[in-house]
């Protein structure tokens, strides 16, 4: 492990000092630019404009793009930060409509997809997140934080864009923003009447819709509506029911209104709805994550229902002094998850069947309601000295059931708040609670030009969580092993309160328009909180380390240094970064067969070391590259049980590698535009539990677009996975393997009116 760091360190070293360099030219070429134009001031003879060759190219470049990491609107070339932007026009090129996406397009970013719609699990640098757990990003849209990890893994439309933070972000974005921050931002009502209508078709057999219509409704008040619904029948067969395993509904649809009375205050009143209908618990079982051989062949198709509603209200009041906003945010969401249970094979063929005479299935029911609230006041942006305060606060609700049936042939029903008395579907265990949940933060950020050159920025920020959960399993129910104390009692309430400091500095060295350097320390933090009621003691009897009935809060400890430079008249963009974290308590996920439980543990301690090199350049007039490698080492410091000391963390990958290229022209005098664009992604070796006991081998993927577009409409053809790579997207301890998707492809029309 000693001579693997090293090389990790001289590789960042390397990298560092290669995009210095770079920098330099950067320098060297603003000083030249700079002469060029005092001696034309002067009188001097220059390059004739008029020749073609000499004009420089009408390059988007990262000045173009702006940016709100720190809460305030600047240009992406000067934010001291990790960060990848998407506009709208590269969100159209892409055809990013999936989280999925867009975490594929980003160096050092993993997005692991499961069986279940509600659950996905962010990766930034190592930072990971599991089932139940908190999530380990902060997900921002328009200006309202997500306040649960299972809304995250929803359709984007009508997006204007979309910000990826890398590295901890909690001194301004706080709560869970432990790995970074996502921040989206969609389509502001116009001021004209305008609209967008897109549909397309896929290998499905799927359809989908999208459509925005926005517009005033007098001189202060403007609206915005947008929608999307996808219908698909699946793309992974169930060879023993004789159809798809996944086929999915899914419809969403989000309002604005905007209210501007005067220039100083603005009222912005969002109300968005998600409802997904899909299957799930389609597993396989396998010793090796490599192993795609098995088809899925479950008795039971499953039920895997979701509905997200959110309302929230955004008021802006701007004086001379600065800007006081609050943001008030309502949430709820309901899932349930129904299907097999293990082995996931047709009940005469199951291992309980074997054993027992009979099978099982499994039902798990999740209800969260929450209402957040944050005040602050940000100092106008044009003084040395600029600053923002604030106080967040969320209160949370969560109800949680989950239990085991008895498979009679007779389908599986959902089991929501009581066991079932469903003779066709007999409750076997069953396992509620309920968690009542309140936090409450402070924050203050304050940046500083110290010259025209030098700035320093510091932020810091107190997160408080309290937590109680109350058992709600009825007696009969309640799980006790024998040679174990008793668990809780039906109504017992337990309780716990986790808080930490979360500070952050950065010292930015901006020495040319066209060169940042930066570097700094953060801490990141994430709330611990409980698994269900006695699964501590289950997980012990059957042989699992490090799991209670609580887990602990994580804190991740960043130091960082990095440099973004443009060249060659800006037609190239060159960016680094390098960084180390020390991780506590960070999460690993367990499955106990024995309750039919989902469970958190803690490893104690993890070192995490990586870097990321990015480039843009424009080839041509229309024609754009880009490449990007990311690389986190991870290494397992402190654990229970000593023989995993020295592992690789779970549900990291070693490395990324995007390349792309995309062209976008006229084809010749026709008045049409041409749009040809490809993407590749390499994902490094990718370890999935905590022994180590199985690595997935490098997945390759690559995603096409060709188009051609008019004034108003545009005609496109896409595949995703385009070579149809074989693999599983997930594996879970116990050899659940979930197979990832194969080749999709389509065409879509759209056209704005």
């Amino acid at each position: 492990m000693k001579t693997a760091s090293t090389r990790l360190r001289r590789l960042i070293g390397v990298s560092m000092l290669a995009t210095l360099a770079a920098a330099g030219t950067a320098r060297a070429e603003t000083g030249a630019a700079e002469s060029a134009t005092a001696a034309a001031a002067q009188g001097e003879s220059a390059q004739d404009p008029a020749d073609p060759a000499a004009a420089p190219l009408e390059v988007r470049d990262e000045n173009d793009i702006l940016v709100t990491a720190r809460r305030r609107s600047e240009s992406l070339q000067d934010v001291p930060a990790a960060i990848t932007a998407f506009t709208s026009e590269n969100i159209e090129a892409a055809g990013i409509e999936r989280p999925a996406d867009f975490v594929n397009l980003t160096s050092n970013v993993q997005l692991v997809e499961t069986q279940n719609a509600g659950t996905s699990f962010i990766i930034i640098r190592g930072i990971t997140q599991a089932r139940n757990s908190e999530p380990s990003v902060a997900v921002i849209i328009d200006g309202v934080q997500q306040v649960n990890p299972s809304q995250f893994n929803q359709t984007l439309f009508d997006i204007e864009q979309i910000e990826v933070l890398k590295g901890p972000q909690g001194g301004l974005y706080g709560r869970n923003a432990i790995g970074g921050a996502i921040v989206i931002r969609t389509r502001q009502p116009s001021d004209t009447f305008e609209g967008q209508a897109t549909v397309g078709v896929d290998n499905g057999f799927g359809y989908y819709l999208r459509g925005t219509v926005s517009g005033p409704i007098s001189d202060t008040l403007r609206f915005r509506v947008s929608g999307a619904w996808y219908d698909t029948e699946g793309f992974i067969r169930n060879t023993y029911l004789g159809e798809d395993a996944d086929p999915v509904e899914d419809l969403s649809l989000r309002a604005t209104l905007l209210w501007t009375p005067t220039d100083s205050f603005s009222a912005d009143l969002r109300a968005s709805m998600n409802q997904l209908r899909t299957q799930a618990l389609y597993f396989n079982i396998v010793a090796d994550v490599n192993d795609t051989s098995l088809p899925v062949r479950v008795n039971n198709a499953g039920q895997n229902d979701r509905d997200i509603y959110n309302v929230s209200l955004r008021l802006n009041y701007e004086t001379d002094f600065g800007t006081f906003t609050s943001v008030t945010s309502y949430d709820t969401l309901e899932e349930i998850l129904t299907g097999d249970q293990f082995d996931f094979l047709p009940i005469e063929e199951s291992l309980f069947f074997q054993i027992l005479g009979f099978d099982l299935t499994q039902s798990q029911f999740l209800d969260v309601e929450a209402i957040s609230q944050e005040i602050r006041f940000t100092s106008p942006e044009d003084r040395r000295l600029r600053y923002i305060i604030g106080a967040y606060a969320i209160d949370t609700n969560r109800y949680i059931s989950t239990g085991n049936m008895v498979d009679t042939g007779n389908g599986v029903f959902p089991v929501f708040r009581t066991p079932s008395t469903n003779p066709l579907n007999p409750q076997a265990s069953f396992l509620a609670d309920r968690q009542d949940n309140f936090a409450w933060a402070v924050f203050a950020n304050a940046s500083y030009e110290i010259s025209d050159q030098f700035e320093v920025d510091l932020s810091l920020r107190y997160d408080r969580d309290r937590r109680r959960q109350t058992t709600l399993t009825p007696p009969a129910f309640l799980p006790n092993v024998p040679g174990f104390p008793p668990v809780a009692q039906t109504g017992e309430v337990r309780r716990v309160v986790f808080d930490d400091w979360q500070p952050k500095v950065t010292l930015t060295w901006e020495p040319t328009p066209n060169l940042t350097v930066y570097g700094g320390y953060s801490r990141g933090f994430r709330s611990g909180g409980f698994n269900q009621t006695g699964v501590g003691v289950v997980a012990l009897a059957n042989g699992f380390v490090g799991v209670e009935d609580i887990y602990l809060d994580e804190t991740a400890d960043t130091f960082e240094i990095g440099a973004r430079a443009q060249l060659l008249n800006r037609r190239l963009t060159l960016s680094a970064n390098a960084f180390t974290t020390k991780s506590e308590n960070s999460y690993f996920f367990v499955f106990l067969a024995a309750n039919s439980t989902q469970n958190l543990g803690n490893v104690p301690e993890v070192r995490l070391e990586g870097f990321e090199l990015e480039a843009r350049a424009r080839i041509a007039e229309g024609f754009d590259v880009n490449a990007g490698l990311g690389y986190t080492w991870s290494e397992i410091k402190a654990f229970p049980d000593p023989s995993v000391i020295g592992n690789e963390a779970p549900l990291i990958s070693r490395y990324t590698w995007n390349l792309g290229a995309q062209y976008r022209g006229d084809l010749g005098t026709s008045g049409l535009g041409l749009l040809a664009r490809i993407d590749y992604r390499r994902t490094g070796r990718t370890w999935w539990d905590v022994p180590n006991s199985t690595v997935r081998r490098p997945v390759d993927l690559v995603n096409a677009r060709l188009g051609v577009e008019g004034e108003n409409w545009s005609l496109t053809a896409f595949a995703e996975n385009l070579f149809d790579e074989t693999y599983n997207a997930e594996f879970s301890p116990g050899g659940f393997v979930f197979k990832a998707r194969p080749r999709r492809y389509g065409a879509e029309l759209m056209f704005r009116f």
